[in-house]
């Protein structure tokens, strides 16, 4: 398989598509670049170009290993098209009769000839893929990435020196796109450890070593180029960002630090052209530990579950919940069934820390509660209309609470009132039998409809929508357009620049929506 590859547009392909495999970009490229001389420190040798990666990348080649995965399936002959019956003299009527016969039909197997096509028995369709990986116990336990492997059903793991050996899947996980193999032999295998992703800062020199377009055991290297970002590819994207040269077939590979300790499992690339552009992503050594620990131990992951749906505060909407600065994760919904309800955690507060770690931005909050342990019970501070309060959690199982359907029962809205209020750049109407069917609006949504949006308005640039229901103003409920218009002007009186909604589609789902008061 391949690394993800990205799109001229610059956006990173599905892990469905044809993923392109990462390395890291060469020393000597950076080196050349004049621009860099004058940061030049004894400090930073690798960049000086005076210092070889050679006893590095000995040392620790012989724990990089190709990954071959075959993936069998059964697939039965396809249908022929319909060709008309070919007579002796017929143009081509030789190639025609050729073609047929190779595929074992001949007169009877062709369209129209009989039944043979429909009867065929099943036939092996085998594909195959080719990535990185890399050995962190001398037993025999193999860390790649889980798009590597996918479904095959045949694994192969190949040694720099020419051994080979099939590999077993001991656990994957589809979230951080990693997979932990196991292969067996009489002797104790080379291995590397893991490293503290957390300590390296931008500009660090790093090694990656991989299997570029089949090339085992090429090396490259280069720089860390940031922390922590995020490419959209799921929910706990934290990934190094390396100037190393990745490209297909180094998916899963390691990437080092000048320690030869593993910092990061290279996974994707930001590309127009499908190589190495020098934008590559690395799952940190941070993140990839724990869940390597688990599926070792379980063969699956344990992540912690708060059951609360979460959105980003933004400079509005802190400035509409009295936070000061943007900071937290505002909670946007909370699992009738899940930890979070009957801690007392509820939608609109905003979550600052979890088990005594401070939650700078939505972001942050997922990763944190994944990485907790199932069933401890954690402290989790929130602001809540303006005071900090602290909820004990008792952390539950992500896992478990997937296959949990979220209760949507809520007691039916009150009796609507005639009144129209127009405010913010929209137009407020009571829920109506007539308003409900127009808008597929489900039992027990309740709110104010909104039934028009100017254009120009801010709330039309928060995406806000014709037929979606407002249930909060600045955390009150609003039941018809005239708690609207006292809302509004209780903000106003505050000296609010800007009013917090609770926003609602016609399914009941929410979310948070800061809308300038001006």
């Amino acid at each position: 398989m391949a690394t993800k590859p990205v799109s001229a547009s610059g956006t990173l392909t599905s892990r469905t598509r044809k993923v392109a495999l990462v390395a890291s970009v060469g020393v000597l490229s950076l080196l050349a670049s004049p621009i860099l001389a004058p940061a030049q420190t004894a400090a930073s040798p690798v960049l000086q170009g005076q210092v070889s990666l050679a006893d590095l990348a000995e040392r620790v080649m012989p724990a990089v290993v190709n990954i071959a995965a075959v993936t069998t399936s059964d697939t039965r002959g396809r249908t022929l098209p319909q060709v008309p019956q070919l007579g002796p003299d017929t143009p081509f009527g030789d190639l025609f009769e050729e073609f047929f016969n190779r595929r074992g039909q001949g007169q009877q197997g062709r369209p129209g000839q009989g039944q043979q096509g429909e009867n065929q028995a099943p036939q092996q369709r085998r594909s195959q893929s080719a990535g990185s990986g890399f050995v962190i116990d001398s037993s025999g336990i193999v860390v790649t990435n889980n798009h590597v492997i996918g479904d095959a059903n045949e694994i192969t793991v190949i040694f720099n020196s020419g051994l080979r050996l099939k590999a077993e899947v001991i656990g994957k996980d589809a979230k951080v796109d990693l997979a932990v193999l196991r292969v067996k032999h009489d002797k104790p295998l080379p291995a590397v450890k893991f490293g503290d992703s957390d300590k390296m800062r931008i500009g660090d020199p790093v090694m990656a070593i991989g299997n570029p377009f089949g090339l085992g055991g090429s090396v490259s290297s280069g720089i860390v180029s940031a922390r922590n970002r995020d490419i959209q590819q799921g929910p706990y994207d934290t990934y190094i960002q390396t100037d190393a040269a990745i490209n297909k077939g180094n998916s899963g590979g390691p990437l080092f630090n000048m320690a030869g300790e593993v910092i990061g499992i290279n996974t994707a690339i930001l590309s127009p052209t499908g190589g190495s552009v020098g934008i590559g992503f690395a799952v940190p050594s941070s993140l990839a530990t724990n869940i390597v620990d688990q599926l070792k131990e379980f063969g699956e992951t344990r992540r912690g579950w708060l059951g609360v749906r979460i959105q980003t505060v933004d400079d509005a909407t802190a400035e509409a919940l009295g936070l000061g600065a943007a900071r937290g994760a505002l909670v946007a919904g909370v699992d009738e069934k899940g930890p979070g309800k009957p801690a007392g955690l509820d939608v609109g507060d905003v979550i600052t820390k979890f088990d005594g770690k401070e939650v700078k931005d939505s972001r942050d909050l997922p990763r944190i509660v994944a990485a907790t342990p199932v069933g401890k019970d954690v402290p989790v501070t929130i602001m809540r209309k303006g005071k900090e309060e602290v909820k004990t959690v008792k952390l539950g199982r992500l896992e478990d609470g997937e296959k949990v359907q979220p209760a949507s029962a809520r007691t039916p809205a009150e009796p609507a009132k005639p009144a129209v209020t127009t405010a913010l750049g929209l137009e407020f109407s009571p829920q109506t039998e007539e308003l409900r069917k127009r808008y597929s609006i489900k039992d027990g949504v309740k709110g104010v409809v909104i039934t028009k949006v100017d254009p120009n308005s801010n709330a039309a640039d928060k995406r806000v929508q014709v037929g979606e229901l407002v249930v909060e103003i600045g955390q009150e409920p609003v039941n018809s357009p005239e708690d609207v218009t006292k809302r509004l002007d209780a903000l106003k009186k505050e000296g609010k620049k800007s009013a917090l909604l609770l926003v609602s589609n016609a399914q009941g789902e929410v979310r948070f929506v800061a809308v300038s008061t001006n």
